[in-house]
């Protein structure tokens, strides 16, 4: 899933995780993958014998990416779920608001797109 925000792009992606050790794995050739991306955010849930949330906005202000995207996770009920939100800046800054609304759109279009 790809958008495109005032010269930024987001791209989201959508996997199937059961353990932390999976999510370290993804995050790990995701990071390999966009070396060039000046945000790789992303939230996951693991339900299980263990119950784990967790989001992450690297470097985006606290609480604009990461936690939008955990948001979206908790209001469809998703489990063993990690969806991840990579950022190409365009330029242009988009806000706190605008950050929240850009992320909470490519989690939520990612999920749709991704069923």
């Amino acid at each position: 899933m790809e958008l495109e925000i005032k010269k930024s792009k987001f791209y989201g992606k959508k996997f199937d995780v059961n353990s932390v050790e999976e999510v370290n794995k993804i995050l790990e050739t995701i990071k390999k993958e966009n070396k060039k991306a000046t945000h790789i955010c992303y939230a996951y849930r693991i339900v299980g014998n263990e119950y784990l949330e967790k989001a992450f906005d690297d470097g985006e202000p606290s609480g604009t990416a990461g936690r939008p995207i955990l948001n979206v996770i908790q209001k469809q009920d998703l489990k063993n779920i990690l969806l991840v939100v990579v950022r190409y800046f365009g330029g242009i800054k988009l806000g706190a608001g605008g950050l929240v609304r850009a992320y909470s759109k490519t989690a939520s279009e990612t999920i749709k797109n991704s069923n």
